[in-house]
Order: structure tokens, then C-alpha cells, then sequence
């Protein structure tokens, strides 16, 4: 099952052996995040797109272990070919490190996510998720999204162009084991950014609210509704990066181990419970 993009096959061929890119994301093949996504990276290397067949944003780090999971060969809209599957994000790359290609991946690259994946909003991003899974399988893994607040038209450009300076330096130079990059780019034209800053996590401030109706049976059914959710504007953190037209690029480790909490606690193995 054979479907990359072999833009620069013929001079990879004379450079030496090629490396396979995987595109991915949480909000489905036909999104226009990927494509631009895509489109950014295919100058890097061969580029292979494995993405859900359908929406997937918030879906966390869901894994498919209770039906089968359907591939289809697709089309995207700049005529390239695409793989499809009813499966989340994170089915996405664990069916290519399982063999759905002949090649594994040097690089994961999920995205563009046409919102801020900030703070503890990694714990529910299905963008992040795909970052997550290629970490898992021992590739570096960068998760992309643009601060637009899922804006009807955005221009994903400065995201797909970041995206692809940053993959050159992954694939120049690695990542530690069980890492992978959240990337964040603000939503405005590339001239108005300033640089990239490495960043630490900031604080999500969530404003969510339940909301209750009826049906027109008389059964109640709920919305978790609200304001869309801010953060804390720190120095150093995503937020602050962003707040001063900063891409910011924060390494992210998959032990989440407290190890601060682990001394204090160590007193526990002692005492009666």
C-alpha cells in the first residue's frame, strides 16, 4: 500500500537514501490545515498522509481496540493522494508503525490545528495525541497548531512554513527518547513574527458551563457550553510566547511522573493504610 509524495525523489536519490514524513491530524483529511501542512513539508523529504476520515478534535489520546478500522486511498484537494481511516488520530500513526506502510517514519508531524493547543489543553487534543503516539514508537513527533481560534478563514501559511523549519531541525538533529514538540504559532501574517521561543506549559483557564435541555419527548439532554477558554500571560510559558508574536516551541516529556511529590510521599510505604 503505496501513496507518498515523491516531489524530491530524484534528488534525494542522488543525495542518498530518502526519509519518510508522516502527516497527520485530529480534524480529518479533507481539513485544510493538513493540506497547507503537507504542502509546507513536501520540499523536507518523501511525505506520506494518514489521517481519520472525520472530526476528532478533543478526542484525546483515544486508541481503537473494540472494532476493526477501515483504510481508504483518498485524494486531496492539490490532487495527491491521501489514506483515510475510521480510526482517531492516534489509530493514525499506530497503524503506520504497524506495518500499513513498507516504510516507518523518521518524522511525525500532526496538525495544522486551526486552534492553540496550549496549557492543559494537551490532555484533550487529538493533535497532540498523534505527537504522542510517534514519541511512543520512538519517533520524534511535532505537534503544530495556529492560535485562531478555529476561525472560518484562516491563513495557515506561517504555521506550514514554521512547521517546516522546525522539522528540518528535528531531522538534523533528533530528540531524546519519550519527547516530543508542541508547536503554537500565532494567527498573524509571517512578516509581524517575531522569532520562536522555547516554553514551558502555562495555565489554561477554562470557562465551561453544562447546559440543559429538553428534547420534544421531554427528555433532558446536555451541551457542555461557555465562553471560549483564556489562559495566564507569563513570561516563559506558551501563552506569553504568543501574547508577544512568538511561535513557541515546548518540549514535551512523556513521564509524567511528579517527582517533586515523590520523596514526600515516600513515607506512605511505611505507615499503616
Amino acid at each position: 500500500m503505496l501513496c507518498y509524495n515523491r516531489v524530491r525523489w530524484f534528488n534525494k536519490s542522488l543525495e542518498g537514501s530518502t526519509e519518510l514524513i508522516l502527516v497527520t491530524n485530529d480534524d480529518g483529511v479533507d481539513a485544510p490545515g493538513l493540506l497547507a501542512l503537507k504542502q509546507g513539508l513536501e520540499s523536507l523529504d518523501e511525505i506520506a498522509v494518514v489521517a481519520p476520515d472525520r472530526n476528532w478534535s478533543a478526542a484525546g489520546h483515544t486508541k481503537t481496540m473494540h472494532k476493526p478500522l477501515r483504510i481508504q486511498k483518498v485524494t486531496l484537494r492539490d490532487g495527491s493522494c491521501a489514506y483515510a481511516t475510521d480510526g482517531a488520530p492516534t489509530d493514525c500513526v499506530a497503524l503506520v508503525m504497524l506495518g500499513l506502510l513498507k516504510e516507518q517514519p523518521t518524522l511525525v508531524v500532526s496538525g495544522i490545528n486551526p486552534g492553540g493547543n496550549l496549557a492543559h489543553d494537551l490532555t484533550y487534543s487529538g493533535t497532540v495525541a498523534a505527537a504522542m503516539e510517534g514519541a511512543i514508537n520512538n519517533i520524534p513527533s511535532i505537534a503544530v497548531s495556529i492560535d485562531a481560534n478555529h476561525a472560518e478563514h484562516i491563513d495557515f501559511a506561517p504555521a506550514a512554513e514554521y512547521a517546516a523549519r522546525i522539522a528540518q531541525r528535528v531531522l538534523a538533529d533528533g530528540l531524546p527518547p519519550d519527547t516530543f514538540l508542541n508547536v503554537n504559532v500565532p494567527a498573524i501574517p509571517i512578516a509581524q513574527i517575531q522569532g520562536v521561543r522555547i516554553t514551558r506549559l502555562g495555565k489554561r483557564i477554562y470557562r465551561d458551563l453544562l447546559v440543559e435541555r429538553q428534547d420534544p419527548h421531554g427528555k433532558n439532554y446536555y451541551w457542555i457550553g461557555g465562553e471560549p477558554p483564556s489562559g495566564v500571560v507569563e513570561p516563559g510559558t506558551d501563552f506569553g510566547a504568543l501574547a508577544e508574536r512568538y511561535v513557541s516551541i515546548t518540549p514535551v516529556h512523556m513521564d509524567m511522573t511528579s517527582h517533586t511529590l515523590l520523596d514526600r510521599l515516600k513515607s506512605w510505604e511505611t505507615d499503616s493504610m
